[in-house]
């Protein structure tokens, strides 16, 4: 195994309590205690988030940036200098919905590749790919080169959010990846509230060398997300088992934490697995929840600067206006995925979150004054993103198997993404300024996904109650508990 090759360790053998081991270290002997105590177990995983969470989040920040940069472009003229008409350009109505199947198409080809190759080469080969097509962008003439080049970038940047998520389940135990997932993943609210202040600033760059503001956009961020790229073959690690910042004794206890906590070895790639995650219902449902989730995302992200502007602001007001919502968000999903990984749940904070959506859109729908409907953007932000670290992790969390989970995770990221597609004809111009038919879909997916929820939690808690019984009775079980 790669963990032998790396450390000198040959064999790890533990008792039943995982709290003490021998193991050949060297080719001899050695007794050790490799059940680390609170203090020094808290001191490892501090190590470990230095080392991956801040540079994780800002991996996506830059693909969060990248992808929804357009609706800023929007505002900075590009619908004019791409002489769009009708819907050709209905915020993204073909040239944000084409991004969408090759994004989901590369999800679960690209999480196989990593889990059979190298995080540390995957990941900033994909940067590159996406970096370069952000900066194209910037150079489109037409219409038809904005659809290529919003495709390509589909294509390329898919395999980073179900990558990355995998990636810190690979590190960390079930219930600490909530709080990790939902620091990786607030870097898009960060990117919302960055990318229009970022924008607004960009714009004054319009007519430098013969270029429009909103082209400057997209080569300012793809020229950034290239530079990261070209560090990340350079900063990032592996797992565990390979990483130079660990001692032989830290990679020790995270490979013994990983394997108690899961109650699954690390088998290594096989299809059959793949076979496994297709077949499994729980999956399945995890990503109709997704999907009802990840509808209302993209659409949030995508028309919240024309959503904005609808309610009396001026173009460059709009960028700003934008900001201040996805603050809230992005306090409520850090603080959202710590008390989940508190108490061990995750049902319970993605059914209160939905709510939250859910009335932040009614107030969208319903009043006709400008600033419940501004109030209305807030709760709706508070509630979806928070939910987007929950409803991965929940998912995560129940499947052992570390192939496996590669591939529910992808799989219901890529389901999920399809939201995406049907965002971007949800807030068609003719239905400005109230935009019934999109705030009510919204609602109806954010319904959809907290229906779901609830049957969900109710099966896994009468299945660990289930477990709980024939342990008690004394009989030989898989004793993992879901997570509910």
């Amino acid at each position: 195994m790669a963990f032998a090759q790396a450390t000198g360790i040959q064999d790890i053998s533990l008792p039943n309590d995982n709290k003490a081991g021998r193991a050949i270290v060297n080719g001899s002997y050695s007794d050790f205690d490799v059940g680390f105590d609170d203090k020094a177990t808290q001191r490892l995983l501090r190590k470990i988030d230095i080392i991956l969470i801040p540079f994780l989040s800002g991996l996506y920040l830059l693909s969060f940036l990248d992808r929804s940069n357009i609706g800023n472009a929007r505002l900075a003229g590009l619908e004019d200098d791409l002489k769009m008409k009708g819907l050709d350009y209905n915020v993204l109505l073909i040239a944000l919905a084409i991004f969408f199947p090759f994004y989901v198409a590369a999800e679960i080809p690209s999480n196989l590749i990593m889990r059979r190759t190298r995080p540390k080469i995957w990941i900033p080969s994909i940067m590159i790919a996406w970096g370069t097509m952000c900066c194209l962008i910037g150079v489109v003439k037409n219409y038809t080169g904005l659809l290529c080049i919003r495709a390509a970038l589909g294509f390329a940047e898919g395999g980073l959010f179900p990558g990355v998520t995998f990636y810190i389940t690979m590190w960390y135990r079930r219930h600490e990846c909530g709080l990790r997932i939902a620091i990786f993943f607030s870097a898009a609210t960060a990117a919302g509230a960055f990318g229009g202040l970022l924008a607004r600033g960009i714009v004054e760059l319009d007519g430098a060398r013969g270029l429009s503001g909103w082209a400057w956009i997209f080569i300012i961020e793809g020229a950034v997300t290239l530079a990261v790229a070209v560090s990340a073959f350079f900063l990032m690690h592996d797992y565990p088992d390979t990483a130079k910042f660990l001692t032989k004794e830290e990679k020790i206890e995270v490979q013994r934490r990983l394997g108690a906590d899961r109650s699954s070895p690390n088998e290594g790639f096989d299809m059959k697995y793949f076979w496994d995650a297709l077949k499994d219902w729980q999956i399945w449902l995890h990503m109709f929840i997704t999907l009802g989730i990840f509808t209302p995302l993209y659409s949030f992200s995508l028309f919240l600067p024309t959503i904005v502007k609808t309610l009396g602001y001026t173009d460059n007001t709009a960028q700003l206006m934008t900001v201040p919502p996805y603050v809230v968000a992005c306090i409520l999903c850090i603080s959202g995925g710590y008390m989940a990984d508190r108490h061990g749940q995750r049902g319970i904070y993605m059914i209160g979150f939905n709510l939250l959506a859910i009335i932040g859109f009614v107030l969208l729908i319903s009043s006709p004054h400008a600033h419940v409907k501004y109030a209305g953007t807030f709760l709706a932000a508070a509630g979806i993103y928070p939910n987007v670290p929950q409803c991965v992790a929940w998912n995560a969390n129940n499947v052992p198997n570390s192939t496996k989970r590669a591939v529910a995770i992808a799989m219901q990221v890529a389901f999920g993404n399809l939201g995406g597609v049907l965002s971007s004809f949800l807030f068609l111009t003719k239905d400005s300024p109230h935009f019934y038919p999109g705030h009510g879909t919204l609602i109806a997916m954010l319904s959809m996904s907290t229906v779901t929820c609830m049957g969900m939690r109710w099966y896994l808690a009468r299945e660990n109650q289930k477990l709980r019984y024939r342990l008690g009775r004394g009989e030989n079980v898989n004793s993992f508990m879901y997570t509910i």
